[in-house]
């Protein structure tokens, strides 16, 4: 079996009531889009000096979701693009979120901590732990988790 389908599998296991997938299906992209936008809030100097002055995408957070891409890759070439399209999305909407002159770090702030809060609920509703209590790597596996059901839906094999 590849090691994705285990992954998915393994998580799978603690998502079982409909409630908490209920909450997983709003909450595990909230929770990605924030984290991208926490972490575009970082001063990028640095990152903008190498990649090109002004380019609002060359942040600290297209370089984390590279790694996250590297990462995805090493499991399955087509979730890997499912998930360049969603990390493209996020970091297009946390672009337009600091136009509005809303602080951005402010925003996914508190979209992280209200997501969180609604996690944690589901998982008290399924009555089992998250699975990142287990192994940190299935913070990475939930929205991939998301994106194979997409996937079987459109009849595209992961």
């Amino acid at each position: 079996m590849r090691k994705i389908d285990l992954l998915l599998s393994e998580y799978g296991e603690s998502h079982q009531n409909v409630t908490n997938k209920t909450i997983h299906w709003i909450c595990v992209p909230l929770i990605f889009f924030s984290v991208v936008g926490l972490i575009a809030s970082i001063p990028s100097g640095l990152v903008q000096s190498i990649f090109g002055e002004g380019n609002p995408y060359a942040n600290w957070a297209t370089v984390a979701l590279i790694l996250a891409i590297v990462y995805y890759l090493t499991l399955s070439i087509t979730l890997t693009l499912g998930m360049i399209l969603f990390a493209s999305l996020c970091l297009f909407v946390a672009e337009e979120v600091s136009a509005t002159g809303t602080p951005l770090w402010a925003a996914s702030l508190f979209i992280f901590v209200i997501a969180w809060i609604g996690q944690f609920y589901g998982h008290k509703v399924e009555g089992k732990k998250p699975s990142f209590f287990k192994d940190l790597q299935f913070l990475m596996i939930g929205p991939a988790w998301l994106m194979h059901f997409v996937y079987k839906k459109l009849g595209i094999p992961y």
